[in-house]
């Protein structure tokens, strides 16, 4: 390899680092993600008494989802840092899980679709519960339509992937 080549090399493997600031960023949604959670915990806990049963479930799904789309953040953020910027040295770090350190793009694009989906049907299942609040229901297919074509999604990105394994094996 000529010299020139081995510099634009080089130079396109450190634009990886570019990734950082924006996984410093997503850290930072995190600590907005803990401060909502608390804010609406303390609101539901503050209106405990007056709230009826289903108000108290769309209360705590709400709950859910911040914690959801958390747990969502935190595996684009160690994918992101591992697949891009630097590979996590198991060895150093035995006591992580393992779907913190050890994610390649297919299992990546399954659990960030997973996780959306979840989102998505307990938003569903929020708004359903909620029905008599909003004068149009007619959005309630649209609502729970939504979830669905996630799941297919995420199906045909399985046995994709499934199939390229399948392709690699012969």
């Amino acid at each position: 390899m000529r010299g020139s080549e081995r510099v634009f090399q080089r130079a396109v493997l450190l634009t990886r680092w570019l990734m950082a600031p924006f996984l410093f960023g997503l850290a930072c949604c995190l600590v907005l993600l803990i401060y909502r959670f608390f804010a609406d915990f303390i609101d539901v806990a503050g209106k405990l008494t007056t709230l009826g049963w289903h108000e108290l479930v769309v209360a705590v799904l709400d709950l859910v989802d911040v914690s959801l789309t958390a747990n969502l953040v935190l595996i684009v953020i160690f994918s992101g840092y591992e697949n891009f910027i630097h590979k996590i040295e198991r060895g150093e770090n035995d006591a992580w899980p393992d779907g913190l350190t050890d994610v390649d793009f297919g299992a990546l694009k399954q659990r960030l679709l997973g996780s959306i989906v979840v989102i998505a049907a307990v938003d569903a299942l929020a708004w359903y519960l909620d029905l008599e609040k909003y004068s149009d229901t007619s959005k309630l297919g649209w609502v729970l339509a939504f979830p669905l074509v996630l799941v297919a999604a995420t199906l045909m990105f399985a046995v994709a992937d499934w199939l390229a394994r399948q392709r690699g094996k012969r």
